[in-house]
């Protein structure tokens, strides 16, 4: 199941460091070998709700395990310290949802979960 990697991202002052330079120089090399692939990167958002200062990263994966194998390989974690100490992220994994799914399907998973820990029947 395809895993997205999402990175809420914030240049302090807008202008990016030349560490945060050689980071992007670099961080294609660690992520190809896992299958890794840029969706969108540093796009500026158009927030329809809410508040997004900064811009999105967008990355796609084959699965979790694959996404965590890169994240945690020796080579990523010796570039990592580049972007964390000159960038703001809030930095997820997700997994898309499986096939034939339904929100509302999901509501009804929910509603039976919720109706057997109170005891009722639906």
């Amino acid at each position: 199941m395809t895993t997205y990697l999402i990175n809420h991202l914030r240049v302090p002052n807008g202008v990016p460091k030349p560490d945060a330079l050689v980071y992007l120089e670099h961080v294609e090399a660690t992520f190809l070998p896992y299958g890794g692939k840029w969706l969108v990167l540093d796009a500026q958002v158009e927030a329809l709700e809410g508040d997004w200062p900064g811009s999105v990263v967008l990355m796609e994966f084959s699965d979790m395990d694959t996404a965590k194998k890169w994240y945690n390989s020796p080579e990523y974690q010796e570039i990592l310290h580049l972007r964390t100490d000159n960038t703001i992220s809030d930095l997820i994994l997700v997994d898309q949802v499986g096939p034939g799914f339904t929100s509302a399907a999901w509501a009804q998973q929910i509603r039976a979960v919720i109706a057997a820990g109170s005891g009722a029947t639906t």
